[in-house]
């Protein structure tokens, strides 16, 4: 028989399951954030204590390994005080004649659609270190964004 029509298993013809890549840079985390990993490891412990099936248990032992990672390595930052953008801070601004508001968290914390921006956002980035009062460049457009109001999230 030809090499071409030997099959050893099913295994070689499945998609290779990497790591779940960890975001570049120091991993900071509000204290919120810090607390949402802790839950999150939590959640993943009961669901491979409670799954049999191997390629469902594989993926969830990849992501609680992802999660004990970021737990490991995370740095909670101080609550910002004052009215200068900071990580944690809530930051309140006009971007073409609109309002809006957002706060500065870190990557697992981030979730754009609740206005939550991780640090390393571009839009953060052009926030941080600003204070009430200034304009600040953004997306290639000079005082693009008018910052109204700074404060603890």
């Amino acid at each position: 028989m030809s090499v071409a029509f030997r099959r050893d298993g099913d295994e070689e013809h499945l998609e290779p399951k990497f790591e779940v890549p960890i975001p570049p840079g120091p991993n900071l985390v509000t204290a919120r954030g810090r607390e949402l990993i802790v839950e999150r490891i939590a959640q993943l412990e009961a669901q491979v204590s409670a799954l049999t099936e191997e390629t469902a248990l594989n993926a969830a032992k990849r992501d609680l390994r992802y999660w004990h990672a970021r737990l490991d390595t995370a740095q909670v930052q101080p609550v910002p005080a004052g009215d200068t953008v900071r990580f944690g801070s809530r930051v309140r601004f006009l971007l073409s004649g609109k309002s809006r508001e957002i706060v500065i968290v870190g990557h697992d914390e981030a979730d754009p659609a609740q206005d939550r921006l991780a640090y390393a956002a571009p839009l953060a980035k052009a926030l941080l270190g600003a204070q009430a009062g200034e304009f600040v460049d953004f997306n290639g457009r000079e005082e693009a964004i008018e910052v109204v109001e700074v404060g603890a999230a």
